[in-house]
C-alpha cells in the first residue's frame, strides 16, 4: 500500500491496466489471478507447473507470489498473461539490476538468483522450466513491432496519465479560490 501516491503511481496503474487488455486480446480471454478461472489457471500455475516452489530458487513456500517473468511495466512491457506468470518467493521478487541500475529480465535474474545461492548448475534447469511453461501458456512472441507499438502506446499513456493529473489539480486550485475559498 502506498503511503504517498504521485503522478507516476496512477500512470504505471494505467500501464499495467493497458498491459493486462494487451494480455486479453493474445489469450482471448481475462486472466482474473483474484477470482473465478482466471485464479483456478493461477493456481493450476503455482501447484502443478511449479509444484508451489518458487520459479527462481525453487525453494517450497506456503506465500508464493505472482511474478511476471517479463517485467509488467513500460520497459519490458510484459503482458499478464498466463505464460508471463510463475510463482515467486518474496526474496526472488526483488528484481536484479544491472550497472546502470535497469531491472535485468528474467533470464539474468535467474542466473543471479541461481549464483548467489551457489546453486549455478541448476539454472538451466530452471531456465528450461520457466521456457516451457511460457511457450506451454501460449505466451506470445511479439514482433518488433508489436513491441514498438506497445512501447509507444505505454509511454504516451504513462506521460498523458501524469498530464492529466496535473492538470485535474491545477483546475481545482482555480475553482477553489474562485469559488470555494474566495478572499
Amino acid at each position: 500500500m502506498a503511503i504517498y501516491n504521485t503522478g507516476s503511481d496512477a500512470a504505471n496503474t494505467a500501464v499495467r491496466a493497458f498491459l493486462t487488455k494487451i494480455g486479453e486480446h493474445y489469450l482471448g480471454r481475462t486472466f482474473n489471478t483474484g477470482s473465478g478461472a482466471g485464479k483456478a489457471h493461477w493456481l493450476k500455475i503455482k501447484e502443478e507447473t511449479f509444484q508451489n516452489r518458487c520459479c527462481y530458487c525453487g525453494e517450497k513456500a506456503d506465500k508464493l507470489q505472482i511474478e511476471h517473468l517479463m517485467m509488467f511495466n513500460r520497459t519490458q512491457f510484459g503482458l499478464h498473461h498466463p505464460g508471463n506468470t510463475a510463482p515467486c518467493c518474496a526474496p526472488c521478487n526483488k528484481r536484479s539490476r544491472d550497472a546502470d541500475n535497469e531491472y535485468v529480465d528474467w533470464e539474468t535474474h535467474l542466473r543471479n538468483v541461481c549464483d548467489a545461492r551457489g546453486e549455478s548448475d541448476q539454472f538451466w534447469g530452471r531456465h528450461r522450466r520457466i521456457a516451457n511453461h511460457m511457450s506451454a501458456e501460449g505466451y506470445p512472441v511479439l514482433t518488433d513491432e508489436e513491441k514498438h507499438a506497445i512501447r509507444v502506446i505505454a509511454n504516451t499513456l504513462y506521460e498523458n496519465t501524469k498530464q492529466e493529473l496535473e492538470r485535474s489539480a491545477a483546475l481545482y486550485q482555480k475553482l477553489d479560490e474562485a469559488f470555494i475559498s474566495p478572499n
